[in-house]
């Protein structure tokens, strides 16, 4: 092997989509495309590692102890536990509420006056509290906001999917079945959605007294 060709063994040529070459270091099948070389591996957690976490976490979202404890389960399954005694997630969920950065009440709340303005009715409200883990106690007051405004939430889903005095034209049978369940879905009571989908076009009914 003659010296050029012993200097062009230590490169690889490889051809690009116009028929060019690209002339590069071959460095042998053991380092070649090694992107995960320089990627840093986080130890598992430890009691103050577990703390950070839920410190992180509880001041970047509006949460639930629920919440916050998935996400402290979530990371110790990525990182693992470097400790004899079990990960007290609970007790720090806890220590999290006492110190204020986690308020089931106020998060019960502030979702439950979301979903009204969205035009969801008290069941669908009580129905997404129960699935973000809200105890009972907690979400009561926000339940009952969702009943005091049920009419006008109502309205305001009847409006966006132009139900009944919000339609363009007299809906007929098939059409009015359709507004209903979708009303029932969006947790109005039976009587209230029936009230309103059977209003004509621009007659908006009164709330009952």
């Amino acid at each position: 092997m003659g010296l050029t060709e012993s200097r062009l063994s230590q490169f690889s040529v490889c051809p690009t989509r116009r028929g060019a070459f690209i002339i590069r270091l071959d460095y042998g099948t053991n380092m070649a495309m090694s992107h995960d070389r320089g990627r840093s591996v986080k130890p598992p957690l430890d009691a103050g590692g577990l703390e950070q976490a839920a410190l992180f976490y509880a001041g970047r979202y509006a949460t639930t102890r629920a919440k916050l404890a998935s996400y402290l389960r979530r990371k110790l399954r990525e990182r693992g536990w470097a400790e004899v005694h079990s990960p007290p997630i609970e007790a720090l969920v806890e220590r999290m509420a006492a110190l204020g950065y986690v308020d089931d009440r106020a998060f019960a709340n502030a979702r439950g006056r979301a979903l009204t303005r969205r035009g969801y009715g008290a069941r669908r409200v009580g129905d997404a509290l129960r699935a973000a883990g809200i105890a009972e106690d907690d979400r009561v007051e926000a339940r009952e906001t969702a009943e005091a405004g049920s009419w006008d939430a109502a309205l305001r889903f009847a409006e966006r999917r132009k139900i009944g005095p919000f339609s363009a034209s007299l809906a007929d049978r098939p059409a009015r079945e359709k507004a209903y369940a979708a009303m029932l879905r969006a947790g109005h009571p039976p009587a209230l959605a029936r009230r309103i989908v059977a209003a004509r076009p621009g007659e908006i009914p009164l709330a009952d007294t």
